[in-house]
């Protein structure tokens, strides 16, 4: 570890999925790491909430409810062992709930204002409205599933610059994180090294050598992001391959 690389934060296990699994929220542990994921990932959650539903109410109440729902522990009790994502148990329990939520709505308008008649519907105007595994046609472009899973990327990107970040805080070096960072996001492509080197006082050679370090603590800490939501840590690489598909 050299002096312009501070030590790893640590910020989040590598096992917290896998704890949940293993309890089912029966401990405080689990509880607290459920609680700790659910607000991990509570944007990719509420982007593709906002992005699917159709006269439900707001979608940041919509969200909240949500979580209230999946923190009370209830929907744990059936998740399958063999999927082992967190992000995929997720996704599964968002359209649930959605599901859910219009079977209520649709029932509260017949029941108010009409008669309990049978309506026929095609088949694909059913599937869209209530079942849990299709959504809706989503008119700006990506589907929705693709949509929750480039925002669950970007939220992971997010994530491990924020443990960067701090890091680099950490150890007294805000400033040297803030001129190497557009190297890592692509903010900056107008920014020559030589550039970024004179402002570090390095040469460009050593500057070289940092941005190669910092690429690579990069990856790490997305990879330890990713971790701590799989019931395998060891298949980080392949969810990492995913994400980057998502992108």
């Amino acid at each position: 570890m050299t002096a312009d690389t501070p030590t790893p934060g640590g910020a989040f296990g590598t096992t917290q999925w896998t704890q949940v699994l293993a309890a089912r929220t029966e401990s405080p542990a689990a509880r607290a790491a459920l609680s700790d994921l659910c607000a991990a990932y509570y944007t990719p959650v509420h982007a593709y909430i906002a992005r699917t539903t159709r006269d439900l109410g707001e979608a940041r109440d919509l969200t909240h409810s949500f979580f209230e729902r999946l923190l009370s522990g209830a929907q744990l009790a059936g998740v399958q062992r063999d999927r082992g994502r967190f992000r995929s148990y997720l996704l599964g329990a968002v359209k649930h709930f959605l599901a859910d939520t219009r079977d209520r709505h649709s029932a509260a308008k017949r029941g108010a204002r009409h008669p309990h008649l049978p309506v026929e519907q095609s088949t694909a105007e059913t599937t869209a409205d209530t079942h849990p595994g299709i959504d809706p046609p989503d008119p700006h472009g990506l589907p929705p599933d693709a949509w929750f899973d480039r925002q669950w990327a970007l939220t992971l990107i997010a994530r491990a610059l924020d443990s960067l970040a701090a890091e680099y805080d950490a150890a007294g070096k805000t400033n040297h994180f803030s001129l190497l960072k557009p190297w890592l996001t692509g903010d900056r492509p107008d920014l020559s090294q030589a550039e970024t080197a004179s402002h570090l006082g390095l040469s460009e050679a050593a500057l070289k050598v940092s941005l190669h370090r910092l690429r690579r603590r990069f990856r790490d800490e997305v990879k330890h992001h990713i971790a701590a939501t799989l019931e395998h840590p060891g298949d980080a690489q392949d969810e990492l391959q995913s994400l980057l598909r998502a992108l």
